[in-house]
């Protein structure tokens, strides 16, 4: 079957202690849904084998491959056919993926970064885990999770033909409002990370410290087991996606925290700040630059910047204002951040490189031929529209212990 869009990710059949999954499967869902044919390639790795929580997901055919060899071997024609191959970040051994579909597209390529304040980070201190400067210039596209200044910075410092933002969206017919009874006055969804960690300890448990009466939850996996939690904070290890709505439904706030990195940069909204707000759950933010070019402060998200700020929101805040901030996030994330909405940018940035940005001469040179887009009009034909869902390519492993998972920072899971 020939495909128009080929993406190769670090995953998309598990979301466990990744924010990757829950991205991917979005935009898929959305390209899809404007009639693309889309394959999906993953490094099978034992920690996600034992953990995925959607296996086949709807909207493309999803393989799971054993190695680059194995990936080259067998998927070197449909990678030559496709109107357009995104490599994304923290693919295992990225690098030697991307030289390869450099080499072998006829069509655009594209690197996705989902973790790009940490891809920039690594790059400044010359490490070349899974993207490198020469991977960049040939690349026809740097499509980031992260827009404001680091996008001119990519094309600048690291010659990006062209750099463009494609934040996260959310699978607004899984992520919508549900009525539940309420649990907890504050809630938070996020994988443990050191530098997250103050900054929940400053929100949320100290908050709990001081409000006895509080109710508080937090859940996601790798938390060290020598935290200290308050006695009324509720701890959960994981909750497949299909479960989020519900849980958001049973908090009064919820909390989004930023990566440490991501907060420096700037402009960076995890994958969370946009599932709450599908499901109209009020959120409390903590504080960085591009925030407030997403969302209306004070009117669609409320920020924190000490503890004094969550209890005031938490203890002061009237439920009717409450639900209206709920309400009017909702409104943003169905205006701007859907599956489709990010399809359609999708597709512009596709029809400007074509445009606008040369084919690289090795690859021009040694195809000896003109390159036919196929996706500028935006649409494939009916006859290369896929099934509902998809199929991984082999049954789920056994899990692996927590410390081999290499987890990646971007899309905030």
């Amino acid at each position: 079957m020939k495909y128009d869009i080929i993406m190769l990710g670090l995953s998309i059949t598990s979301s466990w202690g990744n924010g990757h999954a829950t991205t991917y499967r979005s935009l898929v869902r959305g390209l899809a849904a404007r009639g693309h044919s889309i394959l999906f390639l993953e490094r099978d790795q034992p920690w996600y084998a034992g953990n995925r929580d959607e296996p086949h997901p709807a909207g493309a055919t999803t393989v799971l491959y054993e190695s680059v060899d194995d990936l080259i071997a067998n998927y070197e024609r449909e990678v030559r056919d496709a109107s357009l191959v995104i490599l994304g970040s923290f693919v295992p051994e990225g690098i030697r993926v991307g030289e390869w579909v450099a080499s072998a597209a006829r069509g655009r390529t594209a690197f996705y970064d989902i973790d790009t304040p940490v891809t920039l980070g690594k790059l400044a201190a010359g490490e070349r885990e899974y993207i490198s400067p020469e991977l960049i210039r040939r690349l026809d596209m740097y499509l980031s999770f992260t827009g404001g200044p680091a996008l001119r910075h990519i094309e600048s410092e690291y010659g990006s033909p062209m750099a463009r933002v494609l934040y996260c969206s959310v699978d607004t017919n899984l992520y919508r409002p549900v009525i539940r009874p309420y649990h907890w006055d504050l809630g938070y969804l996020g994988t443990y990370s050191d530098d997250r960690q103050p900054v929940l300890d400053s929100l949320m448990l100290e908050p709990a410290r001081r409000w006895k009466e509080g109710r508080f939850a937090v859940v996601g996996p790798m938390y060290p087991e020598g935290i200290r939690w308050p006695a009324n904070v509720f701890r959960e290890i994981h909750l497949s996606p299909r479960q989020h709505p519900s849980f958001y439904a049973e908090q009064r706030f919820t909390l989004n925290v930023t990566r440490a990195a991501m907060k420096r940069a700037g402009y960076s909204p995890s994958v969370r700040l946009f599932e709450a707000g599908a499901c109209a759950a009020p959120v409390i933010s903590d504080a960085w630059d591009g925030l407030d070019s997403l969302f209306t402060i004070g009117r669609e998200v409320l920020v924190a910047e000490n503890a004094e700020d969550s209890l005031r929101y938490l203890q002061d805040t009237s439920d009717s204002d409450r639900r209206a901030i709920g309400d009017a996030a909702r409104r943003r994330i169905l205006a701007e951040h859907t599956p489709e909405c990010r399809a359609i940018q999708l597709e512009g940035y596709l029809k400007e490189a074509n445009d606008n940005v040369s084919a690289p001469a090795p690859r021009r040179n040694r195809r000896h031929r003109e390159v036919d887009h196929g996706l500028e009009a935006g649409l494939a034909s009916e006859r290369q529209r896929p099934a509902t869902g998809g199929a991984a390519g082999k049954a789920s492993g056994t899990g692996a212990a927590p410390g081999d998972l290499h987890q990646p920072a971007g899309a905030g899971g």
